[in-house]
């Protein structure tokens, strides 16, 4: 059967990285508006659904290239899976890394792989590259998937995301702390993720109730739900293939929305959603608002036929993802080699700017009295930034893939 072509999927993959970006780049992290913020830890902000829906899109996109490994064989489809998925993580690590040099007082050294981070009241901790973030994830998250979607088909597919999910929940249960297993102290993925990262190779120094935790966002543990949430996109897309453009196929993808969030809404009484451990109520919570979205873009962009200046936008996005989130993460750290020296403090001190931080202060922060305004006009700027650069790919006809 003949594939037809999904603007809509374009254009909801190219929105989810604008998002992406959109909540990675505030001008301070301090001043952010509330629905930008994750939430502090049970719960589901509009942040909290860029991650799932981007993990869902790898799922979509994966529908339709399936076939294609199919017809080549089994040789084929590992050697292009091992290859880039390996690359994904590889990507991940070296932007964790990256730019390899840190300002140490008014000389640059380089970034060691481990080394003592001092604080300016003159205290330390054991500090040292991230392993793991967003793209490592969405690597593992991407060959385990393709490995069960390859061997155990759509059917085998459905089980195994039932099996991941159940079995996600009862690990919790059994290996976490009785006295509250989906709790930061109580969560069994955190010891996880200490003993093989180690604290020093783990993101997050997290407070939670102004108490200091080592935790990681994008731990091993919390990936195993994560590989779910790619095998549901590939099974919506699946059946959105399978189904064609009609309303039935339609119909259906609503149905199946709000259902799953319903089904996500009744798990949370017994297990929270959560992003921080990707708990499986977030997974089908997030995947039901991930159905119904795509579901209206599908309405309007492939029914309606509704093309206009915005999906155009996001769809710019959408043809080289994986370029431009490297990009958005790569450069403002790269930038911060090269600093402008912009005042002094009250000691006589020199303060050092970057160029996107004097960006912030003398023009976004100046904007309003209410510092969220220039915070989120700074994101903004960045997100118009970085759509220039796609724009001009497109055009050109670039499309940067692993």
């Amino acid at each position: 059967m003949q594939q037809q072509r999904y603007y809509s999927l374009d254009v909801f993959r190219g929105a989810t990285v604008a998002l992406m970006i959109l909540v990675n780049n505030p001008g301070s992290w301090s001043h952010i508006f509330s629905p930008l913020e994750h939430a502090a830890w049970n719960g589901c902000t509009p942040t909290d659904l860029v991650f799932p829906f981007f993990l869902f899109a790898v799922g979509n996109a994966m529908a339709f290239v399936m076939p294609k490994f199919e017809q080549k064989g089994t040789k084929y489809f590992l050697q292009k899976i091992i290859k880039r998925s390996i690359l994904i993580f590889a990507i991940g690590l070296f932007l964790n890394w990256s730019p390899f040099f840190q300002w140490s007082g008014n000389e640059l050294v380089f970034k060691k792989w481990a080394f003592m981070h001092t604080n300016s009241d003159g205290s330390s901790f054991e500090d040292g590259v991230r392993l793991l973030g967003v793209l490592q994830r969405i690597a593992i998250c991407y060959f385990i998937a393709s490995l069960i979607v390859y061997f155990f088909k759509p059917k085998g597919t459905f089980v195994a995301i039932v099996f991941i999910l159940l079995a996600y929940w009862i690990i919790c249960l059994l290996a976490g702390n009785p006295q509250d297993p989906f709790s930061i102290t109580g969560y069994f993925g955190r010891d996880v993720d200490i003993a093989i990262l180690q604290k020093y190779h783990m993101l997050h120094i997290d407070k939670i109730d102004g108490v200091v935790y080592h935790f990681d966002y994008e731990g091993l543990a919390s990936t195993i739900a994560a590989i779910a949430q790619v095998l549901l996109g590939y099974l919506v897309g699946f059946y959105i293939q399978q189904k064609g453009k009609n309303f039935e196929m339609l119909s259906n993808l609503f149905v199946a929305g709000i259902l799953f969030m319903a089904a996500g809404y009744c798990w949370d009484l017994v297990f929270p959603i959560n992003k921080k451990i990707w708990s499986s109520s977030y997974t089908v919570y997030t995947t039901g608002l991930a159905i119904v979205t795509i579901g209206v873009m599908i309405y309007v962009l492939e029914f309606k036929n509704a093309k206009s200046a915005w999906s155009k936008f996001f769809d710019a996005f959408g043809k080289n993802p994986l370029f431009i989130f490297v990009l958005s993460g790569f450069l403002p750290r790269l930038l911060t080699l090269f600093r402008i020296k912009d005042h002094v403090d009250e000691n006589g001190n020199p303060i050092y700017l970057s160029a996107l931080g004097w960006f912030y202060e003398h023009i976004c922060k100046n904007i309003s009295t209410d510092l969220r305004v220039g915070s989120l006009v700074y994101a903004i700027s960045m997100i118009i930034f970085y759509w220039l650069i796609v724009y001009l790919l497109d055009k050109k006809k670039i499309y940067i893939k692993v």
